[in-house]
């Protein structure tokens, strides 16, 4: 008769599982919150787009009314320091005759095309911008020097609350 010897058996525990099985899963529910994280992201980048533009659209106004001579230096303030810029957050609105927004003669909240699927305005939907606020605050640095301030505060789709806001200096000479 051969002698036969007990081979070891080389296996993993119960323990080494559930330990394998937990960092499996923490990994996993961590790529889960970056997969999320990335949505939401790019869902909210058309809506900051959005944001950015506005601004800018309305520091162009402020600096075009400057150098056409629209406006005086003097008027180049909020109305509350005798000027056209009306005070704190106000509704994106269409410019009204004086071409200007965030006066006191501008027209209904804004609507803008956003493209269709081949990327033409033609088959685009209109949306409006009745969630976005623009507040334009002008802070007399000196007597040649002032600094514009605009903030557009906006809600994204995840349902959190965005600022973006764009500064500006200056000066009465072109």
């Amino acid at each position: 008769m051969k002698n036969v010897t007990p081979k070891s058996e080389n296996g993993f525990t119960l323990v080494e599982v559930m330990v394998a099985g937990l960092i499996l899963t923490v990994g996993l529910l961590g790529l889960a919150y970056a997969y999320g994280q990335g949505m939401a992201m790019v869902m909210s980048s058309q809506q900051d787009a959005i944001a950015r533009q506005k601004a800018r659209e309305a520091m162009e106004d402020v600096l075009t009314a400057r150098n056409n001579d629209t406006l005086t230096w003097s008027q180049i303030n909020n109305v509350s320091n005798g000027g056209v810029f009306l005070d704190g957050p106000q509704p994106l609105t269409t410019p009204g005759p004086d071409g200007m927004v965030d006066t006191a003669d501008d027209g209904s909240i804004e609507t803008i095309v956003l493209p269709g699927s081949d990327g033409s305005l033609a088959d685009g939907t209109s949306v409006s911008l009745g969630g976005y606020t623009r507040q334009i605050q002008i802070t007399t640095l000196s007597s040649v020097l002032k600094q514009i301030t605009v903030t557009i505060t906006y809600v994204t789709p995840p349902g959190i609350t965005q600022t973006y806001q764009l500064n500006c200096y200056v000066s009465p000479y072109i």
